[in-house]
């Protein structure tokens, strides 16, 4: 299999950090590509449509994406350990849907700052998007803690991405702030291996 990556997405790092966890890194390489939405370079479009990453070549050619369908297919390839079964599932989904549009919102920011011309940035859209954020964060520390705290599945694993990248990229919006269960989760789950070794680079 070929995983199509770049050291600076969290969707991919959440896919980095399931090849770790369930023990196939051996079976992928990774091929580093780099791009924006204005200037493809070598993002995958001849594999994805919409130039977006990670995709996942699998052999025989065909393609998968998007990150939770990479993860998805990787679980079910590795015996089914990231995802829970019966009513539990759907809270491990719903989980990992509010990380990744966390992630979502946070990507647009950074965009909006990285290739916007400053003259033209829109400062209000900016804060709605982090207002998202904001009230996923709320969320997670009033909410979802037991759940994080809980048997190890692809949801924390995508939370813990979100984090990371609110880390890299929106550090003075310091989200610790007034959420001390969510910070000390995240601070022990990025003990993990898998997490230490995917941390994103410039």
């Amino acid at each position: 299999m070929r995983l199509y990556h770049s050291l600076t997405t969290p969707f991919g790092r959440k896919v980095m950090v399931a090849l770790q966890e369930s023990g196939q890194m051996a079976d992928v390489e990774v091929i580093e590509v780099s791009g924006t939405p204005l200037l493809p370079g070598t993002l995958p479009v001849a594999h994805n449509p919409l130039g977006k990453i990670p995709a996942l070549e699998l052999q025989g050619g065909q393609v998968i994406y998007d990150s939770r369908v990479i993860c998805r297919y990787l679980d079910a390839r590795s015996g089914g350990r990231l995802y829970p079964t019966g009513p539990h599932l759907w809270q491990t989904l719903t989980l990992e849907a509010l990380a990744d549009g966390m992630l979502d919102a946070a990507v647009l920011m950074a965009y909006e700052v990285r290739i916007r011309p400053e003259n033209l940035r829109f400062a209000d859209w900016i804060e709605a998007q982090w207002q998202k954020v904001d009230r996923g964060l709320n969320a997670l520390e009033r909410d979802w803690i037991p759940h994080l705290t809980g048997s190890f599945d692809m949801a924390q694993i995508g939370v813990a991405c979100a984090l990371g990248y609110l880390d890299f990229r929106h550090d003075p919006r310091d989200w610790r702030k007034g959420r001390p269960a969510l910070a000390a989760w995240f601070a022990d789950f990025s003990r993990r291996e898998s997490m230490a070794a995917t941390v994103p680079k410039l």
